[in-house]
């Protein structure tokens, strides 16, 4: 019986045999740079634990799955060219230990990578799994593309908000569970109830990283509180924020957002007080806990190994209980 634990293994085992560097060594060693930088490798996790939710054989899922960290890798390095990032998990970022024409290059290349891989699923399921990751890579970039939009938007609504991170980071994880039970052999429904959890679980997470980034303790959430509010990044409690505001609340925030020369701590503890007294704090706890209890039930609805839907509930719990 396999674990999540076990098919982290399998997956961080299976990449460490992959070999990225070819000629011409300096499209490639890029590659094999960022797949080297780490990760939960989440995503073919999921896909391997899909798959074993119907099938005892999971290496018929194995290079597909990796399709899903190559292409999740691929977006990390163009996105930090665009948000000109010099480090991801603590090492320098591709542009700038090579330069920005070196990781567009290859980041095209990754993605070409991931169609290869994708590709390598048997021949009765490869029409479907190639779809379904075409239509999860283009709603990934209108994700990405709303993103970037909202940050010049001033009529951004909190149901934009959730659409775009839906696009950007749900649907990935969705995809992920969901093509590994294509493989695995699940009828059309279970495949679909499975997509459906983790579009929510990928929903609940993106809002908690929100949340995390206000009220996180530094320590266990990995990086430094409060870079959203300094960056004015509308986020779901901003959103809710601006739109709850009135009178000197609602003079205050914006005269926060609006400022250009401040102090970032002071900044920060006086939008988290601004949060505290819309009580936007619990707006997002709630919206958390409703996709949480969507994708639980979505969960519970699949015909598929109960070992293997247990691993996928303590799975969605942990994420939850980041911010505990």
């Amino acid at each position: 019986m396999y674990t999540i634990s076990d098919l982290q293994k399998i997956v961080t085992e299976e990449l460490s045999q992959q070999q990225f560097v070819v000629e011409p060594k300096g499209l490639y060693e890029p590659i094999d740079y960022v797949m080297g930088m780490g990760g939960k490798r989440i995503r073919p996790t999921l896909c391997l634990a899909g798959c074993y939710l119907f099938s005892d054989d999971i290496n018929k899922a194995l290079k597909p799955s990796l399709s899903l960290e190559i292409f999740h890798n691929f977006t990390l390095l163009h996105d930090d060219i665009m948000d000109n990032a010099d480090l991801r998990r603590n090492q320098p970022t591709v542009h700038k230990k090579w330069d920005e024409n070196t990781g567009i290059l290859s980041g095209d290349a990754m993605l070409i990578k991931a169609y290869q891989y994708a590709a390598k699923a048997d021949s009765a399921h490869l029409k479907e799994i190639l779809d379904l990751f075409s239509q999860t890579a283009i709603e990934v970039c209108e994700g990405q593309q709303y993103d970037m939009e909202f940050e010049t938007r001033d009529d951004v609504k909190v149901d934009d908000y959730l659409n775009m991170i839906r696009l950007k980071t749900a649907v990935l994880l969705a995809a992920s569970l969901k093509t590994g039970a294509i493989i695995g052999g699940a009828s059309k429904e279970d495949a679909d109830l499975l997509y459906q959890f983790g579009e929510n679980i990928g929903l609940a997470f993106q809002l908690q990283d929100d949340f995390l980034d206000v009220y996180g303790d530094i320590e266990t959430f990995g990086k430094a509180i409060g870079g959203d509010i300094v960056a004015n990044k509308k986020t779901f409690l901003l959103l809710n924020a601006l739109h709850l505001a009135s009178g000197s609340l609602q003079s205050d925030l914006k005269s926060w957002i609006n400022a250009t020369d401040f102090n970032a701590d002071e900044k920060i503890t006086a939008v988290r007080d601004i949060y505290n007294s819309l009580k936007v704090d619990e707006l997002a706890k709630e919206k958390m806990s409703f996709y949480f209890d969507k994708a639980i039930e979505a969960l519970n609805r699949v015909k598929g190994r109960e070992s293997m839907k247990e691993e996928l509930r303590q799975f969605a719990v942990k994420l939850i209980e980041r911010s505990r």
